[in-house]
């Protein structure tokens, strides 16, 4: 088998901006597997504030330690190739999922199957909620209206920057959309665990109605998270918290939340992300399964999982909907709040955009 890497930088049609950082253009690592006949593909996204994997980085880690530790594998070494690739380094989460989604993309095509196919589901859509940046009241307000209007009906508003003025925000945007839409809240660890129940008790009070609050405090602090779900009636979902089997074991162990965001590059691919699924499942812990910044492989290949693995609530797959043109031809296409996934085989990608 033969890896190549392709750096990509694929523009955005608005800026994303959360409490962590503010993204004009998706930076991407592809990665392209070949056996000589097909390719299968994968996405290490640049989430510095998130992962800490840069580019460069993952370029490297795929170039040297992953792409030694499958020398003198074949392409139907599935099993052995996974499992080398999740030892060939420590870290590097976002290098290890582009290469397994690859694995399992070639895989995939190598059996003439789709991705989801391959992975047991026959289910060919699913839904994603669409994020509203951080901004003014009039600005979220104006948002929401566009993204009901383009078909979405679950709503994530980026919140953690300022605790006072989230509140006025998130009910300027409920009064604007009414009482049907879903909302749901991502601090992206902006809020102190006092903050974080002051805000969602003042919006429970309201009778905002929202759906579930995403990341409330820091990542390190599961204490707090605990303290903040054993005080609030809404769900809190753990995010940051969580990149691998270890992490959810000790959310779990701490009571810290109700749901986990399961995201591909926080976890290593979709092997790991299966096992935290089906951990989350055996323990009563909802999920849903996110994406960072990142292009039509990596939400492709969050889709197909979501498409074999149900989630408990609507994902958080929206990120490729942000480019202003695909870094990649095929694969998958929205349709307002629904991600319909290709038939051709594996991603259903076919190569690099002109």
């Amino acid at each position: 088998m033969k890896l190549t890497t392709h750096l990509v930088s694929a523009p955005l049609h608005t800026p994303f901006i959360t409490a962590l950082r503010t993204a004009t253009h998706a930076e991407s690592l592809l990665v392209e597997l070949s056996d000589g006949d097909q390719s299968g593909w994968g996405e290490a996204p640049q989430v510095l504030k998130v992962t800490g994997d840069s580019l460069a980085g993952s370029q490297a880690c795929i170039e040297g330690p992953i792409a030694a530790a499958l020398d003198g594998l074949g392409p139907d070494d599935l099993t052995e190739a996974l499992r080398r690739v999740q030892g060939a380094v420590v870290g590097n989460f976002g290098a290890k999922d582009a290469v397994d989604v690859a694995l399992h993309d070639l895989a995939a095509r190598r059996r003439g199957q789709t991705l989801h196919g391959f992975l047991g589901s026959s289910v060919d859509v699913v839904r994603t909620d669409m994020t509203l940046s951080v901004g003014d009241a009039s600005a979220l307000a104006q948002a929401a209206r566009d993204r009901i209007a383009d078909g979405f009906d679950v709503l994530k508003i980026k919140v953690g920057t300022d605790a006072a003025g989230d509140i006025e925000r998130v009910k300027r945007v409920r009064a604007t959309i009414g009482p049907e839409p879903l909302l749901r809240l991502d601090a992206n660890q902006g809020w102190t665990r006092r903050d974080a129940v002051t805000v969602i008790r003042a919006l429970e009070d309201a009778g905002c109605a929202i759906e579930l609050v995403e990341q409330p405090v820091a990542a390190a602090d599961l204490e707090g998270m605990a303290w903040v779900t054993d005080r609030v009636s809404t769900p809190i979902l753990a995010d940051e918290s969580v990149f691998g089997l270890r992490d959810l074991v000790n959310v779990i162990r701490h009571g810290a939340a109700d749901l986990v965001n399961v995201k591909l590059a926080k976890c290593g691919g979709l092997a790991p992300a299966r096992t935290l699924l089906e951990l989350a499942q055996a323990h009563g812990i909802g999920a849903i399964v996110g994406c960072m910044m990142e292009g039509h492989v990596g939400v492709g290949a969050a889709a197909a999982l979501v498409s074999a693995y149900p989630t408990t609530a609507v994902n958080d797959l929206d990120a490729a909907w942000w480019l202003r043109a695909a870094a990649v031809t095929g694969g998958i296409r929205y349709e307002g709040s629904l991600i319909h996934l290709p038939s051709a085989p594996g991603l259903g990608v076919t190569g690099l955009a002109a």
